[in-house]
């Protein structure tokens, strides 16, 4: 899989995840449906949406984005459909063309320790994936922990 293709998939699931969230608000707003179906698919939306940050990121290092472009990358995500206008522009500019860097070429940096790390990674494709999952399933822990960002009532 290419970064490109990850990318696209994640900020396609994102776009997704905001519809769940949207029509299960309006199902419990609305309808006074079971709140339960709004807490599910927030849940969903919450993994997806960190999901797309953590993607950003490594896309970001491994394509030698600036600082500023993965920031916005984790920053759309909160926009509903934001994603996916996002993706559109970094394919036009190029900014997800090849693969998946595995060794440091000339490029300085290449050499830095997220760079290294990264490609490392990306060498041991299916920790790669198991890390990923991890830290997705204990920032996702950590902020079910936590609560909701705006207290009740």
């Amino acid at each position: 899989m290419t970064p490109r293709r990850l990318y696209r998939i994640v900020a396609l699931a994102e776009a997704v995840t905001w519809t769940l969230l949207i029509a299960s608000l309006i199902l419990k707003y609305g309808l006074d449906a079971n709140p339960i179906v709004t807490t599910i698919a927030g849940g969903i939306h919450g993994v997806v949406f960190l999901a797309f940050a953590l993607a950003s990121i490594l896309v970001g290092i491994n394509q030698h984005w600036a600082f500023g472009r993965i920031m916005l990358g984790v920053v759309v995500a909160a926009i509903p459909y934001a994603t996916l206008p996002f993706e559109r522009v970094l394919e036009r500019g190029g900014h997800l063309a090849g693969q998946w860097r595995t060794e440091p070429g000339t490029d300085p940096r290449d050499r830095g320790l997220l760079p290294r790390l990264v490609m490392w990674l990306v060498r041991h494709p299916v920790l790669f994936v198991a890390l990923c999952v991890l830290a997705v399933a204990i920032v996702a822990t950590v902020l079910l922990i936590l609560g909701p960002p705006i207290g009740k009532g």
